[in-house]
């Protein structure tokens, strides 16, 4: 049967209506760090882009921004003992709108705010340093449901506490409290009522924020705890698949922070202090998995990873203090480059460019992706913020890149003319 025009309208409408209620979060698109954007810059002016305005009024924290009705969401925090995670909500231009406390601050180190902002629709849903989860009238500021994940899931904690951005889809929002009772949580996002809980692999959560994927006929939530990574059926809680990873080095927890990246049933994840990168490829029905290669040069601290045309780009440690650019092959884990640029730090990418932030003194590089060589196009420095790591992943959103350094937030204009 033809469709008519009526039909096709419709359709475009309900198009337009679903990309709408997509949920702005972590990494986009996708938690991947791959960016839709297009029509951006090539190269920069000597000094950069155009500073379009810097909100200097912010708490120190290393959560990027989110986005949504008009709105940009970010979290900070004192840093003193006793106190909580804000969530701070701006104009398009940088002013304060409001800012409502929403769960405990972690004590211990590092205790900034960490957790990017999911938000869908009228609703942000973030999560504080202890495992307190909250979802926040996106308007408003008001808090419509509160619910400390990791306390009442006897969920344990690594030396830095939680870093999770939440996972929403559906009817759900997802959490990993780990320890002994449970991996990972699905909550009802209108209400906070827990819907289900998977086993526990007896393993502390990671500093992750995972993936959700469509695979073998399952929609699956990818995680990397501080031993695994592992697979849950996002429908019931069931852990579907898992692959041991180093969990300590030293003799202390590794950090495990970096989200996983995901290809046609293989999973790449990696860690720093010298663990190995790993390629998992999980079986055709779903429910088992198994290592397909493995990395020493790619082992990233907690900068990220991007996929471009079948190559890894990020950083590797050498020390808490230091770390190369590298790329390598998808397929086979096979060095391509490896090139000292000021320090290690966080990667995202858009039309075939890796935007770059290093970690220690807030360098920014605009480098073509490219397999053969580290390709640095065009480069600035942060100068903004008070004294601290460069730790926050950038962001670009509607041609504008976005930078946070502790109590700084900075929009460049990075669109073409």
């Amino acid at each position: 049967m033809k469709r008519t025009a009526l039909t096709i309208i419709l359709l475009i409408m309900l198009s337009g209506y679903n990309r709408a209620q997509k949920a702005n979060e972590w990494r986009p698109e996708n938690r991947t760090g791959v960016s839709a954007e297009t029509g951006l810059m090539k190269s920069w002016p000597a000094g950069g882009p155009a500073l379009l305005w810097a909100n200097l009024d912010l708490l120190k924290g290393f959560s990027s921004p989110s986005f949504g009705n008009n709105t940009i969401y970010i979290t900070g925090t004192t840093g003193n003992i006793g106190c909580n995670d804000i969530l701070f909500a701006l104009d398009m231009n940088g002013k304060l709108l409001w800012q409502t406390e929403f769960g405990r601050s972690w004590t211990g180190s590092n205790p900034e705010s960490r957790a990017t902002p999911t938000v869908e629709g009228n609703r942000v849903y973030t999560c504080s340093g202890f495992g307190d989860l909250a979802c926040v009238d996106g308007i408003t500021g008001k808090i419509i449901w509160t619910y400390k994940a990791s306390e009442l899931n006897k969920g344990t904690y690594g030396s830095w506490g939680i870093a999770e951005s939440l996972l929403v889809d559906g009817n759900k929002v997802y959490y990993s409290p780990g320890g002994p009772e449970t991996m990972t949580i699905a909550l009802n996002k209108t209400t906070g009522n827990l819907i289900w809980k998977s086993a526990s692999l007896n393993d502390k959560p990671g500093y992750v924020s995972p993936i959700l994927v469509n695979f073998a006929g399952v929609k699956m939530i990818i995680n990397v705890s501080l031993g695994h990574v592992f697979g849950v059926d996002a429908s019931n809680g069931d852990i579907l698949w898992k692959v041991s990873h180093a969990d300590r080095e030293g003799g202390r927890d590794l950090i495990k922070c970096v989200t996983p990246l995901f290809q046609d049933g293989w999973v790449y994840v990696t860690g720093g202090y010298d663990t190995e990168g790993m390629m998992v490829e999980i079986a055709k029905n779903g429910k088992s998995a198994n290592v397909v290669w493995t990395d020493k040069v790619l082992d990233v601290h907690h900068g990220g990873v991007v996929l471009i045309n079948g190559y890894i780009y990020g950083s590797n440690w050498l020390n808490n203090s230091n770390g190369n650019w590298c790329c390598i092959e998808w397929k086979t884990g096979k060095k391509m480059w490896e090139e000292h640029w000021n320090n290690k730090g966080s990667i995202i990418s858009a039309e075939g460019m890796l935007y770059i932030y290093e970690e220690k003194n807030g360098n920014i590089g605009l480098v073509k992706a490219n397999p053969e060589k580290f390709d640095l196009v065009s480069s600035f420095k942060v100068t903004q913020g008070k004294a601290g790591p460069f730790w926050a992943h950038p962001v670009i959103h509607n041609g504008i890149l976005y930078l946070r350094h502790t109590n700084a937030l900075m929009a460049y204009n990075i669109k073409a003319n």
